[in-house]
């Protein structure tokens, strides 16, 4: 069995800092940091590198894979096969442990650099998603908000980045976010499975109207978009003949601390109410005062 790679709280690989060495051009501008804050989402400025995609993408093929599926190491994995059996349904927590393409992945200067912006903090890793849509086969993912799931948390200090390891397009199912809704109040959980009209007895009237008009975040392979743990999203399905994988790092503020008195996550230690995330599974990726 491989090292379980949570026990290695740096990079591993060659590909964890920007090749030229200038950080600066990972930082998002000020009217993108102020996006962010009326809308609740924004693009980031840089995109991973295509050397980097490459390996994401050649470890991504192995992780899918039914042989995979029961890897103890997963937190959480979610596997269907489609009808044809050669493609599947996946969802899983837990990729950084098995693979060293997505246990960086959670350093890229492209990922931490504007994380510390938005979170104006120094930050930490939360935990880890791969989303997969075979061609053809549905994978939406309804509306929500990702801290429904999280107050196991507290305070809601949160931040998601999605990452295209394909071109995620409107038609195979890109995310799309209701601009605004990150002022919204805490909604219930509806499942991520199920239907995209499942949030609506929710909402008040004009949130409902909102709703009726998101807007759908295309992405070219190796971008990815930052969005808040309020702000509302979800993706509909894939109807192309190409796949659509999406990698996503879930981080915190230093200093969020348990809010529950069971596993935060499957397989990890109980983290008693009150204490912070620390530690070999909650590793920090970057200090907000770290120089460029």
């Amino acid at each position: 069995m491989k090292i379980d790679l949570s026990t290695i709280s740096q990079p591993i690989g060659k590909y964890s800092t920007a090749a030229d060495g200038n950080l600066q051009r990972f930082r998002l501008t000020k009217d993108q940091v102020n996006s962010y804050r009326k809308h609740g989402f924004v693009v980031g400025k840089e995109s991973l590198s295509e050397e980097f995609m490459e390996l994401l993408c050649a470890d991504l093929d192995f992780l899918i894979s039914p042989e995979n599926a029961n890897n103890s190491l997963w937190h959480e994995c979610h596997l269907n096969e489609c009808d044809s059996g050669s493609d599947v349904l996946f969802h899983a927590l837990g990729a950084w442990r098995i693979s060293e393409g997505f246990h960086d992945l959670l350093w890229q200067p492209a990922v931490t650099i504007p994380a510390t912006q938005l979170l104006d903090a120094d930050i930490r890793f939360w935990h880890d998603q791969l989303f997969y849509k075979p061609p053809k086969h549905g994978g939406g993912v309804a509306w929500h908000q990702d801290y429904s799931y999280w107050t196991r948390t507290s305070p809601m200090s949160h931040l998601t980045c999605w990452v295209a390891l394909e071109d995620a397009t409107i038609a195979n199912g890109c995310l799309h976010y209701v601009a605004g809704s990150h002022r919204w109040q805490l909604l219930p959980i509806i499942g991520l499975a199920g239907e995209m009209k499942a949030i609506k007895d929710a909402l008040t009237e004009e949130q409902h109207d909102a709703l009726r008009k998101p807007h759908p975040i295309e992405l070219r392979r190796g971008q990815m978009v930052f969005h808040h743990p309020l702000t509302v999203h979800g993706s509909f399905q894939n109807t192309t003949d190409k796949s659509r994988p999406g990698a996503v790092i879930n981080m915190l503020t230093d200093g969020v601390s348990s809010n529950c008195s069971e596993p935060l996550l499957t397989g990890i230690p109980v983290i008693p109410v009150g204490e912070p995330l620390v530690g070999q599974f909650f590793p920090l990726l970057r200090r907000r005062g770290d120089s460029l």
